[in-house]
């Protein structure tokens, strides 16, 4: 991906994941049994991380489009962080996938076979993430 490809994906990961958050919280303030119950803490934590890991991770490629602009990653051919690139579109989806996943199809406490994604889709971001910073890093 260009730089210009993961900054439109950060701002409309941003986007997407704070309306998710705002549909969460009128929920809430709706008292809604569906999210509420007893029953549903599941559900509401893993919606709540869903959301709050999609935020985190729009803002990751804003800032890794940034980096890009500005020249911090000038002594890196493009070829050299395509898979950097690749491993942290992969692991953006992957992560607020599977906690959104996990919380819409749960058995009692424990949250639904979605969240398996989380684990894979986390190695995937913190592998690219570390590639960013040694390619920042580099004189």
């Amino acid at each position: 991906m260009t730089p210009s490809a993961h900054a439109r994906l950060g701002w409309w990961m941003l986007a997407i994941f704070a309306g998710a958050g705002l549909v969460l919280e009128s929920l809430i303030g709706l008292r809604t049994p569906w999210l509420l119950d007893v029953g549903m803490e599941t559900r509401r934590v893993m919606f709540r991380l869903a959301h709050a890991h999609g935020a985190l991770l729009g803002l990751v490629h804003v800032a890794f489009a940034a980096s890009w602009h500005a020249g911090l990653l000038a002594a890196v051919e493009p070829e050299g962080l395509r898979w950097p690139s690749r491993l942290l579109t992969f692991g953006s989806v992957c992560v607020p996938l599977g906690f959104a996943l996990g919380g819409a199809w749960f058995v009692e406490a424990d949250p639904g076979l979605g969240v398996l994604l989380v684990p894979i889709g986390a190695l995937a971001v913190v592998a690219a993430l570390i590639s960013i910073a040694r390619a920042c890093a580099r004189p």
